[in-house]
């Protein structure tokens, strides 16, 4: 089987192909990415010079190199990685994120009902259901839960959600869904909570905090993800949502906390900052439909996983260096 995996130079796509492509020696994977400013060609040296793994650069809303590289590579699924992700960005500039999140997939999703793909997976997020309630932890996102997305990122990925379901019941084309919670781990892009709060952490920099830091989010060790990913892929239903939750809901200042005490530093440094516009209260998964389908479940509790990360952010700091520096910019060469 050949796997066309797009956004894969980026934290969670290349995390899945460091997975699958040793998994499964047998299959082919092609990675595509843009390398804009989140896509890390570092981050697939690991898996570069496997017989198995291509690499081929480019943006999946340019639809005549879309198609030539379906023509020529004679796919048979597309998993979609690839988007457009921080939630303050998409607040400064909503346009790129409809251009890639939703513009991209519907070239994806064109190419791939033309080419006869035998299943395209979007890989989704829990922010397309909006938030919940600080004082409910009995309500969870479920599959059926109604779509109800609060900035222009969510919002464009519940836009690439709805075509892919339009695609599947007016093409007949064989699609899944995956909607995780946030991810962790290693080759996280220094934009997101815990990267940036390690690294400001190492020098001793105010950690900015939004609010009082009360916002609760549900945390998945992204290899976990990625063999939820792997397993609906291969085994899923075809038109079905797939919910991959951590069961590991923390309040952003406890996040920012055991974080601080694993590297011995002193919450002195948080800074408390004025909220983002928006910003969603509480994600939480119930994760039980793929738990039961397909018998998915997570290896990492949050203590351990989120350990295992800092002591990698710590044994990787040059990785760190070179994204602050712009010389990972440099890493890939024709």
């Amino acid at each position: 089987m050949k796997y066309l995996v797009t956004g894969g130079a980026g934290f969670i796509g290349s995390n899945y192909l460091h997975y699958v492509v040793n998994e499964y020696p047998d299959d082919q994977f092609v990675c595509l990415d843009a390398l804009t400013y989140a896509g890390n060609f570092n981050n697939l040296l690991p898996i570069i010079n496997k017989n198995n793994f291509k690499f081929v650069k480019g943006d999946i809303a340019d639809e005549k190199f879309i198609n030539d590289l379906f023509d020529k590579e004679k796919f048979d699924i597309v998993i979609n990685f690839a988007a457009e992700s921080h939630v303050d960005n998409s607040i400064k500039n909503p346009g790129i994120f409809v251009q890639t999140n939703v513009v991209g997939t519907r070239v994806l999703l064109d190419a791939s009902k033309n080419h006869n793909i035998k299943r395209y997976h979007q890989v989704s997020t829990d922010e397309v259901y909006g938030d919940l309630p600080l004082d409910r932890k009995d309500l969870l996102f479920k599959e059926t839960t109604p779509i109800n997305p609060s900035s222009p990122y969510s919002a464009s990925k519940a836009s690439a959600d709805h075509l892919v379901m339009a695609y599947n019941r007016t093409f007949d084309l064989p699609t899944t869904i995956s909607r995780c919670s946030n991810n962790y781990g290693p080759y996280q892009f220094p934009e997101k909570l815990i990267p940036v709060v390690i690294s400001k952490a190492l020098k001793n920099e105010k950690i900015p905090v939004y609010g009082k830091g009360e916002n609760i989010r549900d945390w998945i060790h992204v290899h976990d993800h990625n063999v939820g990913v792997d397993i609906i892929v291969r085994n899923g239903r075809d038109g079905h949502v797939y919910n991959l939750g951590g069961h590991s809901e923390r309040t952003n200042l406890e996040v920012v906390k055991t974080i601080l005490k694993q590297m011995q530093k002193s919450e002195n440094l948080i800074e408390f900052v004025t909220d983002r516009p928006g910003h969603d209260l509480r994600y939480a998964i119930d994760s039980t439909k793929v738990e039961k389908q397909l018998d998915w479940d997570r290896t990492y509790n949050f203590e351990d996983g989120i350990k295992e990360t800092v002591d990698w952010y710590l044994d990787n700091q040059e990785w760190i260096d070179n994204i602050k520096s712009g010389e990972y910019k440099k890493a890939y060469k024709l």
